[in-house]
């Protein structure tokens, strides 16, 4: 039997210190940095430390206090099993960590924002039922046992925090958007299947997204008005075997006052294995974008960054957005067609060009590099995710995530770097 033991406390409330302003009328000391978060253990299995991490699978901004940031925890600890996924804490609930750098240049927890429903109570990671967002995944507890679905649950990616104090989180279910309240209470819930938002939706295409590989980034243009969602990998339209433009995503802005919403096209330097991850803007236009592979960056792993531009790229998204199969040239979907085909019909990606390497410029030696906030002057904090301190240990069992170049257990970092 496996043994798993509970902390009674796995996510403390700090004191809020929301009103404190003592690093908000100086120039943010970042000296310190790179610098890991502070963390508990969450849970103990077979002897393995499940740490109270996950923090960076997205990262912003506070709107307003300079020095301030917001980062999002995914599902919670996970590893494959069998045709599906053990969840190895069940009633994890997808978690929002509030933080500033104080006068001294430490990270500082101000508070933690725990997801709830419509209702208020609490949410998990669990999947999506079907006709609600399900990738078809099957959900295990540590013990293996069958667990349920959660009509709410959430796959959190990234996160937006918005100047009336609310949040726009992203997820790889649905793919969902999701509009919290300050302090986590879902208000509305934004997808390609039309759940429970009523007349705004996400043009129906993007229901056809690569299961666990779903709306990876999204952020907000500076003028309030737009979200900025980026898909992690092609989606399979029409079909997995069928969707051969492996180089191919998509990018969906939605405008907030009219639910309006276009699609660009963004082609990566890498592969299917690679993963377009968080987004950050540097303007209404221009963006910074993260491309990665899933290898360590101490062992040849690519961790990039490309700053973007919509303006000149081709709105993709066709005449009738409720087509499943989205924009078809010469009757082929986006993702059948070759860049040169693409070209041919007149349609052009967005610009990028290479903003930063973080292997080669910090020696960045993480495999998940998820979260990114520009901070201006051409300055980026960026995060990583620590999947919880574990990996899979190949038979759906968890094991210590060890850094190769250091030895020690991955935990959650944020770094400082100077990008061109």
């Amino acid at each position: 039997m496996k043994k798993i033991l509970l902390p009674v406390l796995a996510f403390m409330t700090l004191a809020s210190c929301d009103n404190d302003d003592t690093v908000n009328n100086q120039d943010i000391n970042y000296s310190k940095l790179p610098q890991e978060f502070p963390f508990s253990t969450l849970a103990t299995l077979n002897g393995v430390n499940v740490i109270n991490g996950g923090f960076g699978s997205g990262a912003t901004a506070h709107p307003t206090r300079k020095g301030e940031f917001y980062v999002i925890t995914d599902r919670g600890p996970n590893t494959a099993y069998l045709n599906g996924i053990k969840f190895l804490v069940p009633n994890f609930t997808p978690t929002i960590m509030h933080f500033k750098i104080n006068a001294e240049g430490n990270i500082e927890v101000i508070k933690y924002i725990k997801l709830k429903n419509p209702s208020g109570q609490l949410i998990t990671g669990l999947p999506n039922p079907v006709g609600l967002g399900s990738t078809g995944e099957i959900a295990y507890g540590a013990d293996g046992s069958l667990l349920s679905t959660d009509n709410f649950g959430l796959d959190s990616e990234s996160i937006v925090a918005a100047a009336d104090g609310t949040f726009w989180v992203s997820d790889e279910y649905g793919p969902h958007i999701v509009h919290y309240s300050a302090e986590g209470v879902e208000m509305e819930r934004i997808s390609p299947i039309g759940v429970n938002t009523g007349t705004r939706k996400l043009p129906a295409v993007f229901a056809k997204r690569r299961p666990n590989r779903g709306m990876e980034g999204m952020c907000m243009t500076p003028d309030g008005k737009m979200l900025v969602g980026t898909m992690q990998s092609t989606m399979y339209v029409p079909t997995k075997v069928l969707a051969t433009n492996t180089t191919l995503t998509r990018i969906v802005t939605f405008d907030l006052a009219t639910g309006q919403t276009k699609q660009y096209l963004y082609k990566q330097n890498g592969g299917a294995s690679d993963s377009v991850c968080d987004i950050t803007p540097i303007s209404n236009t221009e963006f910074l974008v993260i491309e990665r592979d899933g290898n360590f960056g101490s062992v040849g792993g690519t961790k990039k960054v490309y700053r973007i531009n919509l303006s000149g790229a081709s709105d993709v998204s066709g005449t009738d957005l409720a087509a499943v199969d989205g924009m078809k040239i010469n009757g082929k979907t986006l993702e059948q067609s070759t860049w040169d085909e693409i070209t041919a019909a007149g349609l052009k990606p967005v610009t990028k060009t290479l903003a930063v390497d973080l292997v080669a410029k910090i020696g960045y030696e993480h495999d998940k590099f998820e979260g990114i906030v520009y901070l201006g002057n051409n300055k980026l904090a960026v995060f990583n995710d620590d999947d919880f301190g574990v990996v899979d240990d190949g038979n759906g069992n968890p094991k210590t995530k060890i850094l190769p170049k250091t030895g020690k257990q991955d935990k959650g970092t944020m770094y400082i770097v100077d990008i061109q």
